[in-house]
């Protein structure tokens, strides 16, 4: 059963996240009486191979939020080192707050209740703007995305995977009504929340994270570990 505190974090953080939303980022209740799942669009970020995209996902919080992480699973097909084929996220800001040393992980960089919804969403804009491929939930999009890299953009065979996804996506918004940003002057339109009461939109300036789309000219071709410390893990696409 739900704690009344979990009930109230959620509802400060519904109404903050309706006065303050996230640039590029959709939000409404799946069910009006279940403040316990969320429905997400985010849009692909500018000057990333996602970008002209949208993509569906969820988020599900548990019943002691926020003292445990909730689940961010995209619905939407995403082909991404730090997401598993089930489409569940997985990066180190969801993880549970436990001392794992052999996650390679430092306890600060999980979960912790001082973190928010604000602070996942643009955890997860980050994860798609600069994949990490220390420990991927999807070993195959991992390697083809250092192929990528070690290429200098040469090898598209991640490029044109995520393009098909974009142009997928980008076909099932048009069908649901769906706008999609054309300019980073657009992305940058702060949503109200589906269902807000609101109908003002306020325009802000984009956080400089989605500067220039480049790969890593620094990264490490000795970095071979793939396994994603994740307790959750179902995909079946990292190695234990």
């Amino acid at each position: 059963m739900a704690s009344n505190a979990a009930v109230k974090a959620l509802q400060l953080e519904m109404k903050n996240i309706t006065k303050d939303p996230v640039e590029g980022v959709l939000i409404e209740l799946q069910d009006e009486n279940n403040l316990f799942e969320w429905s997400v669009g985010v849009f692909g970020p500018p000057k990333t191979l996602y970008e002209g995209g949208y993509f569906k996902a969820k988020i599900n919080f548990p019943q002691d939020y926020p003292y445990s992480p909730p689940t961010f699973k995209f619905l939407t097909k995403m082909w991404h080192p730090n997401i598993y084929e089930s489409g569940d996220v997985c990066i180190s800001i969801l993880h549970p707050p436990i001392d794992d040393p052999q996650s390679g992980e430092l306890p600060q960089e999980r979960w912790n209740p001082t973190q928010n919804v604000r602070t996942i969403l643009l955890s997860v804009i980050s994860m798609l703007n600069e994949p990490n491929t220390f420990s991927p939930a999807n070993v195959d999009a991992s390697v083809m995305y250092r192929k990528l890299v070690v290429s200098k953009g040469k090898d598209k065979a991640y490029e044109d995977m995520v393009k098909k996804q974009v142009a997928a996506s980008r076909e099932a918004a048009s069908k649901e009504g769906i706008v999609i940003p054309a300019s980073i002057e657009e992305y940058c339109i702060k949503h109200k929340p589906i269902g807000s009461q609101s109908s003002d939109t306020n325009i802000d300036l984009c956080d400089d994270w989605y500067d220039d789309y480049d790969v890593d000219d620094d990264y490490d071709e000795e970095d071979d570990d793939y396994e994603c410390f994740d307790d959750n893990d179902d995909s079946g696409t990292a190695d234990d």
